[in-house]
């Protein structure tokens, strides 16, 4: 459905913070399914961990708010330039089993409360059918000037 350019089009992250690759299903304000592919030269595993390279907890967490910020509308997300949407709280996220190079991370995200100030996801991290994360993410709008002191 969304191809890396066109994901280029809607979110600010590039490689190598870039975690979404290709989107497969989106609704928008609703749901999305999007796809990552885990590569061992990702600059992470340099460090985490050598010998026993896994991607960081808050690398899977980073891939699922990515993918929500694709499902909040750009109609939504654009109707003010002088605000954003940032993470405000993650919510009983469980780390199941690790995520190793080589792995295609398939990331569903679900819209479970959205109003005018915020939006509530439920997200679930699978390879292969097996989950390997999951929890919640809370969004806030908040104006550029509060975070960027314009």
């Amino acid at each position: 459905m969304m191809n890396l350019l066109e994901i280029n089009k809607r979110i600010k992250q590039r490689p190598p913070f870039q975690m979404i690759e290709r989107v497969i299903e989106l609704e928008p304000n609703k749901s999305a399914v999007g796809i990552k592919n885990v590569s061992v030269n990702e600059p992470y595993f340099v460090g985490h961990f050598p010998d026993a390279p896994i991607m960081p907890g808050v690398l899977l967490i980073e891939s699922a708010a990515q993918l929500c910020s694709l499902v909040i509308a750009p109609e939504s997300a654009a109707s003010d330039e002088n605000k954003l949407y940032v993470l405000l709280k993650v919510k009983d996220f469980k780390f199941l089993k690790p995520v190793i190079p080589g792995d295609t991370l398939q990331i569903a995200v679900n819209c479970v409360m959205a109003s005018a100030a915020a939006y509530e996801f439920e997200a679930k991290i699978s390879v292969d059918g097996v989950v390997k994360a999951k929890g919640n993410m809370l969004f806030t709008s908040m104006e550029k000037s509060a975070v960027y002191g314009e």
